[in-house]
């Protein structure tokens, strides 16, 4: 943690942005830093950088100085302040914020503002943020890079060259930046986590149903056997455990979530048995991504921890199972939200897919595997459009595969997985349409229910970038691509626990965050901006 002592009421603005939420909201609240002060440093800082990233697409900072002036006001006339009071935060675009757009990169919303909050945002907002604007988001929220014909794209701050992540990118970016103390993403499929890890910060996405995303615009329309939830972005963990407090429900409200409590995250490690995995089957991962995830392990260890050689059930039935329910359609629901637009070349190509028919798949993906093109083509065969019984059938498919899993950790007495967060470090623009399957360790949660971390741990060392082989693989050839001139991004493991035991993940997270930190080729946050 920061050492509070050093920032009085004359902090630099750039140490204000060094500080996380949770910090920041003591110094407030004790009176050493004015919330106005925390908001000013923070807009000057997206002021800045977002040039070069386009991570902040809607701004509100009039609004912002006044909720700052008001918790100000509140603090000298005694009150006592709720957790966030003055803590500048961002959210998703695709997040309802009364007054904003929510457009998901649509140009036609362009012009419908919400009346209200969504319910998270009001979350956030009665717990005392205040929030600057809200971040950029991939089209129809399906790719995991940002970009979209409204608002263009989002870059990395690593690496301007490089993309952010998706679909929460925006939120990736401006927290790794410094512009934001803690960001609200959503994840289907790894849109929180993804982001977080490219950019070299940490990331939750909560258990199915503690935090359901009750959005307007829930991509694909009415398919619920793979949940979206609303997530968290922050450079430290112990801003991921106070934010997922301040949004859970505490008080039985609107969201239907299940009344289960979170539990204190001050877990003895010494009690846990952590199964770890490095490669899933579908893709090897980079060679720092192995490092990290061995270096984690040892961290782990050492905290008291039991760390065992782990094998999950098939990951690829996960990822055929995610791209099923996706596709299940046709992508028609998808297609109507943008007909008579301008699609972003990635969206088209899912939409593309997801429509083909299958006698055309059925020539296309052979032909693929002929011409050295096998992970192309097996991707190809996962797209299932058709009638509600192969949907229904799909739907069977994860509750089993579900079952597969929790049993197969309850068989092993396994209580947490560490495993990779994505299959390569931070890919260049444009790559993620061809690397489908490195994103397959980010959708096991998402498939399973079952809540997720990720955390930065090191940086890609000079000399260990690729060790992949030259192939006519277009798959494989982009990672390596991918891979070539990758030293010092930043590279994260994802913590992987049973179902309501976010708990347990943020121990281990902050374990290894506390070992990490203390090394040379940690990635530190907030990172300077290439390009400035």
């Amino acid at each position: 943690m920061p050492d509070m002592a050093q920032h009085t009421a004359r902090s630099e603005p750039t140490d204000i942005c060094t500080l996380g939420a949770a910090a920041l909201a003591r110094c407030i609240a004790g009176g050493e830093i004015s919330a106005v002060e925390a908001v000013e440093a923070h807009i000057a800082r997206i002021e800045k950088v977002n040039a070069s990233l386009n991570a902040v697409v809607v701004k509100r900072y009039d609004a912002a100085r006044a909720e700052a002036r008001a918790v100000d006001a509140r603090r000298r006339g005694g009150e006592v302040l709720p957790p966030l009071a003055g803590v500048p935060v961002t959210v998703k675009e695709c997040l309802d914020l009364e007054g904003t757009p929510s457009t998901c990169g649509i140009v036609g919303r362009a012009g419908v503002n919400a009346v209200t909050d969504d319910l998270y945002v009001r979350r956030l907002r009665d717990a005392g943020a205040i929030v600057l604007g809200k971040t950029n988001a991939a089209q129809l929220l399906i790719f995991t890079e940002t970009d979209n014909p409204l608002y263009g794209r989002t870059n990395n701050p690593w690496d301007v060259e490089r993309s952010a992540g998706g679909s929460s990118g925006g939120e990736g970016a401006i927290v790794a930046a410094g512009g934001s103390a803690l960001g609200l993403g959503t994840d289907i499929g790894g849109s929180v986590r993804i982001p977080a890890v490219f950019c070299g910060i940490a990331g939750l996405r909560p258990t199915a149903g503690r935090l359901p995303d009750m959005g307007r615009l829930s991509v694909p329309i009415g398919q619920a056997a793979i949940a979206s939830q609303v997530g968290l972005l922050a450079r430290c963990v112990e801003d991921l455990a106070l934010g997922l407090d301040v949004l859970s429900d505490h008080d039985g409200g609107p969201t239907l979530a299940p009344p289960v409590p979170l539990k204190d995250w001050s877990v003895d490690l010494r009690k846990l048995r952590i199964g770890m995995f490095i490669d899933d089957g579908v893709m090897t991962p980079a060679p720092a991504c192995r490092r990290a995830v061995e270096e984690a392990a040892s961290m782990l260890a050492a905290a008291g921890a039991t760390i065992v050689p782990w094998q999950p059930p098939p990951v690829a039935t996960a990822l055929a199972i995610w791209l099923g329910c996706m596709s299940a359609d046709g992508g028609r629901g998808m297609q109507r939200l943008v007909r008579g637009e301008k699609v972003d070349k990635r969206a088209a190509l899912f939409l593309s897919l997801s429509r083909m028919p299958q006698a055309l798949r059925s020539i296309v993906a052979p032909l693929l595997e002929f011409f050295g093109q096998p992970r192309l083509g097996g991707t190809l065969r996962l797209f299932t459009p058709g009638d509600a019984g192969r949907y229904w059938r799909t739907a069977e498919a994860a509750v089993d595969y579900r079952h597969a899993f929790h049993d197969a950790m309850q068989g092993s007495g396994v209580d947490l997985l560490l495993c990779p967060a994505y299959g390569v470090p931070a890919v260049h623009h444009g790559a993620s349409a061809d690397l489908p399957v490195a994103g397959a360790y980010s959708l096991l949660a998402p498939v399973l229910g079952f809540p997720a971390g990720v955390l930065p741990v090191t940086r890609v060392r000079a000399g260990e970038e690729t060790d992949r082989p030259q192939t006519r693989d277009r798959v494989e050839r982009t990672a390596r691509r991918a891979e070539q001139g990758s030293a010092g991004l930043p590279v994260g493991v994802q913590l992987i626990a049973r179902p309501w035991q976010e708990h347990v993940a943020l121990a281990a997270m902050a374990a290894v965050e506390r070992a990490a930190r203390a090394r040379p080729d940690y990635p530190q946050t907030p990172t300077t901006v290439t390009g400035l």
